[in-house]
């Protein structure tokens, strides 16, 4: 479509969405302070989460997917949707301090892990060693 025909477009009409194209977990309207995880509700991550810091977001405050007929939530809850197969999943947030620290955590185990490999490697034990990051 080039610019002129978009320029016709009613202004008030709803964005379409080709069917293609529909995305049930998208998240739209999140605060850019936080970082926006979908959480199965099985095997008890909420709790997980919750432990970690994570906050199931209000069901006001954001919008996930597509528009459906039956994206309705109860009024207070957390923003729930379903994932198939009878199971649901909420929308969780952290703020993004707490996330990249935990980011910066991961790396650090990981850097933990890759150097004493190196030792290892470069005691005569093993044979080659390359490492690297493409």
């Amino acid at each position: 479509m080039s610019e002129k025909e978009l320029s016709k477009v009613p202004s008030g009409r709803p964005q379409r969405t080709p069917v293609g194209q529909r995305n049930i977990l998208t998240v739209k309207g999140k605060d850019p302070s936080y970082e926006y995880r979908i959480v199965n509700d099985t095997d008890d991550r909420i709790a997980q989460y919750k432990e970690a810091g994570y906050e199931i977001v209000p069901d006001s405050a954001v919008s996930v997917g597509d528009k459906r007929v039956n994206a309705a939530g109860a009024v207070g809850s957390g923003k729930q949707i379903s994932v198939g197969q009878g199971t649901k999943a909420y929308v969780m947030r952290i703020p993004k301090d707490w996330y990249n620290e935990d980011q910066a955590a991961k790396l650090a185990q990981v850097a933990a892990v890759e150097q004493a490999t190196r030792e290892k490697a470069l005691d005569g034990t093993y044979g080659e060693f390359k490492l690297s990051r493409d």
